[in-house]
């Protein structure tokens, strides 16, 4: 059966301890995708060369923490997600086995046969956010995507999702009824978000 098979979820990844092992540009952008979405997540970095830029992000974070050594096994104690991205691909590999003997979820960066979850690339709007993959293939198609969904949602389009249970407390009768004409409403949103903003604002 092809296609692809994997699950999507969103991690309250903020109950979590997250460890990268590198500490390079690679490093960098994970942290960014992680602490942009989750800002008080707990995330430990290792690695023998810090680069600069990774040590400026980490100082605004007092839940990121940096450990300049060479990585042990001893490092995963107490955390859930890991995240190999050294330069050294015997290291990652070993990462890998370590993390999976102590039954971890393990990301080795661009080794999808190595990944038991995959980093997505996300859309966020307010509370709105849409988690994009590509099944590990193709990392560029998945930004493309992201910036074509950031450019066709409005900003106007949190404020719709903010006013919407003002909209179902009004609504009466039983529960189908109000999903009849919730989707009555937001069916507006396929063809023009705005007119959906402004009819939900005069309600409201």
């Amino acid at each position: 059966m092809s296609g692809n098979h994997l699950y999507p979820i969103f991690l309250k990844i903020e109950t979590l301890q997250v460890i990268i092992i590198g500490a390079g540009n690679v490093c960098l952008e994970k942290m960014e995708s992680i602490l942009t979405n989750s800002p008080h997540t707990s995330i430990t970095i290792i690695g023998k060369i810090i680069n600069d830029d990774v040590v400026k992000l980490a100082a605004k974070f007092e839940k990121v923490t940096i450990i300049k050594k060479e990585y042990q096994k001893e490092d995963l104690n107490g955390k859930q997600l890991v995240i190999a991205c050294t330069d050294d691909v015997s290291i990652n590999q070993q990462v890998k086995v370590d993390g999976s003997s102590l039954k971890l979820l393990v990301n080795v960066v661009d080794t999808p046969q190595m990944c038991d979850f995959y980093l997505s690339s996300i859309v966020k709007k307010g509370d709105l956010k849409i988690a994009i993959s590509t099944n590990g293939k193709s990392p560029t198609i998945a930004k493309r995507i992201k910036e074509t969904l950031n450019e066709i949602l409005p900003d106007s389009i949190d404020e719709i999702l903010q006013r919407m249970p003002i909209i179902r407390s009004y609504l009466k009768n039983d529960f189908s009824f109000k999903v009849k004409k919730l989707n009555e409403l937001t069916q507006v949103l396929l063809v023009n978000p705005k007119e959906l903003h402004k009819t939900i604002t005069s309600i409201s």
